[in-house]
């Protein structure tokens, strides 16, 4: 045989055992890994069962279930008696309804006076963000003895009610300084300071998710700013 071929075929085996031998501890690496990873599992498994066995988990986890379903049962209470939504009520109606509620939050508007309508904005944007708080509206025109009976003067006026008893009023914008493009926080915010509405948590706040007509279409200022008088 040609020495050259001889060297060339020597020269490939000896290649072929590193191989083999390389192929050999890799196989030996992951088979290693894998009884590892299994070990590890079976620990966490046995981790698992001491901890769904402790007594001091399993009270907490009941309080918390506990607690899940009375806030829900409350949240539905709360809109049984209307909550969670800005209604409009008829004079009729308007002593059930601001007695029915420990706090309740009452508009009176004029359908064909603007800042009214920028009132409703931001009241249909906060009822469903303050659930034990009711919100409603009355048109003014259609109730003129509550209207005579709380002194409403001047449109918007919104009324705070606590227990039934008329506690503080947003007279026009002059809280919000008496401009149009107030946001839905500024109302809010001022809601919050005069204890009608409770703050929310940081975890319970969406940031501007919650206000999607701040984001959209905020009303400009009227060119014809009259302002809502009787």
């Amino acid at each position: 045989m040609d020495p050259d071929s001889v060297k060339t075929t020597l020269s490939n085996l000896a290649f072929g055992n590193v191989m083999a031998a390389a192929a050999r501890d890799y196989q030996k690496e992951v088979l290693s890994q894998q009884k590892a990873q299994a070990s590890s599992s079976i620990n966490q498994e046995v981790d698992l069962d001491e901890l769904m066995d402790d007594p001091e988990l399993e009270r907490l986890h009941a309080d918390r279930i506990a607690a899940l379903k009375k806030e829900a049962e409350k949240r539905q209470a709360l809109k049984k008696q209307g909550h969670g939504e800005y209604r409009e009520v008829t004079e009729a109606d308007f002593l059930g309804e601001v007695t029915g509620s420990e706090k309740v939050i009452c508009h009176f508007y004029h359908r064909e006076f603007y800042r009214c309508k920028i009132m409703d904005k931001h009241l249909k944007s906060l009822a469903p963000r303050h659930m034990d708080t009711k919100f409603i509206k009355l048109d003014a025109e259609n109730a003129p003895f509550f209207v005579a009976k709380l002194g409403v003067k001047t449109l918007p006026c919104v009324i705070l009610f606590r227990k039934g008893i008329a506690v503080d009023r947003l007279i026009g914008f002059q809280d919000m300084g008496g401009k149009d493009d107030f946001s839905t926080r500024t109302l809010e915010a001022l809601l919050i300071k005069k204890g009608i509405v409770s703050e929310k948590k940081k975890d319970e706040d969406d940031e501007d998710g919650g206000y999607p007509e701040s984001r959209r279409n905020t009303v400009r200022s009227s060119v014809d700013q009259n302002s809502d008088s009787d």
